[in-house]
This record gives C-alpha cells, sequence and structure tokens, in this order.
C-alpha cells in the first residue's frame, strides 16, 4: 500500500485533494427509511429531491473536463483536473445507485431522473465549451457551497441518522469542498475576461437546481401524505424554499469580481472540524462506509477506540 504520508491538518482543504475510490450499501439502511435523518427528517427529504439530478450533472462535469484540460496549460489546475474527475465519477456511481433505491419509495422519481439525465446529455451534445464550462463552474458553486453549510449544521441536521446515509454525504460534502475551486479555475483560465457571463451561469445554475429540487421534493411530499392537511404541506415545502434560498444568501460573495472560492467566508472562518477530522480518519485508513454515533465520536477525537 502506497505510504500517503502524513496528514496536514493546517493545510487547505482545497491542496493536492486525493480521490477516494467508495462504495456505499444502500441496502443496509436502517429501517428501510428515505427519511434516514431523525434529527431533522425534512432536511433527509430536501437532500434526497436535490440529489436525485446530481449524478447526471456529474457525469456532465467529468466529461467537460476531460474537453477542457487539452486547452489548459497550468500543470497544477490539470492534476486538479483529474482529481476532480475522479472524484465525481465516483460520486455519480454512488448516487445512481441510491436513485434506483429511492424510486422504490417514490416511483416517479425515475422519471424525473431521466429527464434530468437527458437534459444533461443533449447540453453536454449541443453547447459550446464555454457554456459547458461556465455552467459546471456556476453548479460548482452550489454543490460547495452545500458542502459547507450541511457540515456546519451536522448536529441540527445528521447527528442522528442513518449510518449508511450519514456516510455518503459527510463523504460527499468534503470532497465538493476539496474540489470546490477547479471548475472556477478552469473558467478563469480560458474565458477570465468574461466575468458577466460566469455570473449569468451562476444564476443559470440556481435556477435549474432549484428546479429540479422542487419537483422532486413536491413528489416525495406527495407520496409522505403531507398534502391530505394542505397547512402541513405548505409548511413541508416552506422548508425546501429556506434551504434554496440559504444557499442563494451564501452564494452572493460569488458575484464580487475579486471572488475565489478559496478565500469564501465559510472556508476562512472557523474552520470545520468535521471535514478535517473526516479527512485525517480516512486518510490514516478508516472505514467511513457507514458511520454510527460511536465512529462518529471517534473521528472527531472525543472517544478512544475500543479494543
Amino acid at each position: 500500500m502506497k505510504d500517503k504520508g502524513e496528514f496536514q491538518s493546517d493545510a487547505h482543504p482545497m491542496d493536492k485533494f486525493p480521490v477516494r475510490k467508495l462504495e456505499f450499501n444502500f441496502d443496509d439502511i436502517q429501517l428501510k427509511d428515505p427519511l434516514w435523518s431523525q434529527s431533522n427528517r425534512d432536511f433527509s427529504m430536501v437532500i434526497n429531491a436535490l440529489g436525485v439530478h446530481v449524478p447526471h450533472f456529474e457525469r456532465y462535469l467529468v466529461k467537460t473536463m476531460i474537453e477542457a484540460k487539452s486547452k489548459v496549460s497550468d500543470e497544477k489546475l490539470k492534476k486538479d483536473m483529474s482529481a476532480i474527475t475522479g472524484q465525481e465519477a465516483h460520486h455519480a456511481k454512488n448516487f445512481l445507485h441510491y436513485n434506483k433505491w429511492l424510486a422504490k419509495r417514490y416511483p416517479k422519481i425515475a422519471t424525473l431522473e431521466n429527464k434530468a439525465r437527458d437534459f444533461f446529455v443533449s447540453h453536454g451534445k449541443q453547447d459550446s465549451l464555454k457554456r459547458k464550462v461556465g455552467y459546471t463552474a456556476g453548479y460548482e458553486t452550489f454543490t460547495f457551497l452545500a458542502g459547507l453549510i450541511v457540515l456546519e449544521n451536522y448536529d441540527r441536521w445528521m447527528k442522528r441518522s442513518d449510518p449508511v446515509m450519514k456516510a455518503l454525504w459527510v463523504w460527499h460534502q468534503v470532497e465538493e469542498i476539496e474540489h470546490g475551486a477547479v471548475a472556477f479555475e478552469v473558467y478563469k483560465d480560458l474565458y477570465g475576461d468574461d466575468e458577466w457571463y460566469r455570473k449569468w451561469m451562476v444564476l443559470a445554475a440556481l435556477v435549474h437546481i432549484a428546479g429540479e429540487t422542487l419537483k422532486c421534493y413536491t413528489t416525495m411530499t406527495v407520496v409522505e401524505g403531507y398534502w391530505r392537511n394542505p397547512f402541513r404541506g405548505i409548511k413541508k415545502m416552506g422548508f425546501c424554499v429556506y434551504m434554496l434560498c440559504r444557499f442563494l444568501y451564501n452564494a452572493l460573495p460569488v458575484f464580487k469580481k475579486d471572488y475565489h472560492p478559496r478565500n469564501h467566508k465559510l472556508v476562512t472562518g472557523k474552520k470545520n472540524a468535521i471535514q478535517i477530522a473526516w479527512r485525517r480518519f480516512e486518510h490514516e485508513g478508516g472505514d467511513v462506509l457507514s458511520i454510527d454515533h460511536d465512529k462518529m465520536a471517534r473521528i472527531m477525537g472525543i472517544a478512544k477506540p475500543s479494543h
């Protein structure tokens, strides 16, 4: 086994990030319940709904980075492009499997997912490289922010949750933070003078993400029976809208001329302890495919492993 070297906890999470070939077993989800977070079941539904179309975007991203790589001269950026394609390919693989599991509870999800796939396949063929790189950078703005926001709110949204799903989302959010600057840097390298187009692509991505999430979330609320009481249905929809607005609020720095993901306030402020501890634990060979309460305590260094 190749020596990974010593883990540097003070290193920026976007520096020399690895590709982790992880595969999660969704048949192990406890109670077979898609609303897997006991800390906040509404959060489970929002993040599930958000995740339905994401693997198809991730495949779009992979193809875009491969196409753009030959036009980039910076060797460090090329290495990061290779790393992001590796990470996103494994994200897509796992979330495609999860979507099949999710569709057992919400059959209409399969139809919505197929439409999402067709959208990205079509645009991957017909759009210019500038559009694809700009759109990818815009999308990554929100997957990156989601990673930061979810981990910052771990106790409120995920602390008491299914071990497999907790492990899946912590892994996904950590890696979204790690490669959160790559698509942005590719756009700046190739089309850096066109700031207005970059900002327009951020808005275009937000509209698409919100639309896809709301469609899937609404479908799930119907299956769960929330609309038997209209007031309850409206309340549940309100939480989804709140989450999307929170993403938008935290994206406001993106529209500044001197913006760079490495310098976003959620990265440069108090460093997220979970992403640092998780990266250290995984770096040292820890099993991160299932994380129950006791394992999270060990990851965070507040409990010693039992012998």
